[in-house]
């Protein structure tokens, strides 16, 4: 089975602005992106997507629309795909958020929720409960997913069985794509690209 999650390209904030849930427009067109990405592909050897799924967040869902366009299929949405519910903090600037709360949360990363969103203990707990189901699926491979950078994480982190902190270390570029393969006798992922 393989998975190819890919990250949105970049969207219309300036930089420093907490977005998770934040439904947020792309900075540029998504067609010139999803050119551009297929060209990549094409050059990794991805094989073509039988599947398309996607955050139903605009960052995603516009990006996936042009990506199916490409490749001739269709793009269905999942809730379970958003980015991190940051509550109160949503669309503030990272430097303009109470220092104490930023503390209090680094301190308990794992389940503070200073913010009134989720805390990333419930965030990590619905991206898998998601892609342990969808997993269970062979017919769906290959899959595209089209989504944020911390579900991407959260998923690598459980299938190559490393920490979400040293996930966290690790760079997701822009458009960027982790490509995951499962080997369905041994039932065991590998990673065949990181950030391609």
């Amino acid at each position: 089975m393989d998975i190819v999650l890919i990250r949105h390209p970049a969207v219309a904030l300036d930089a420093g602005v907490c977005y998770g849930h934040a439904d947020v427009a792309l900075a540029e067109n998504a067609e010139v992106s999803s050119n551009a990405l297929a060209l990549r592909l094409a050059t990794l050897q991805v094989p073509a997507p039988r599947v398309l799924i996607s955050s139903p967040l605009t960052r995603c869902a516009a990006f996936a629309a042009e990506i199916a366009n490409d490749f001739g299929c269709v793009v269905s949405h999942d809730e379970s795909l958003k980015e991190m519910d940051f509550g109160d903090w949503e669309s503030q600037r990272w430097d303009a958020i109470d220092r104490a709360q930023l503390d209090d949360w680094a301190a308990n990363f794992e389940h503070a929720r200073a913010h009134g969103g989720e805390s990333v203990a419930q965030f990590v707990a619905r991206v898998h409960a998601w892609f342990d189901a969808f997993a269970q699926t062979r017919e769906l491979s290959p899959a595209y997913v089209v989504t944020h950078s911390g579900v991407m994480r959260a998923i690598a982190s459980s299938v190559l069985e490393v920490p979400l902190a040293r996930c966290l270390q690790w760079s997701i570029d822009m458009t960027g794509i982790i490509w995951l393969r499962r080997n369905d006798d041994t039932q065991q992922w590998t990673l065949v690209r990181w950030n391609a």
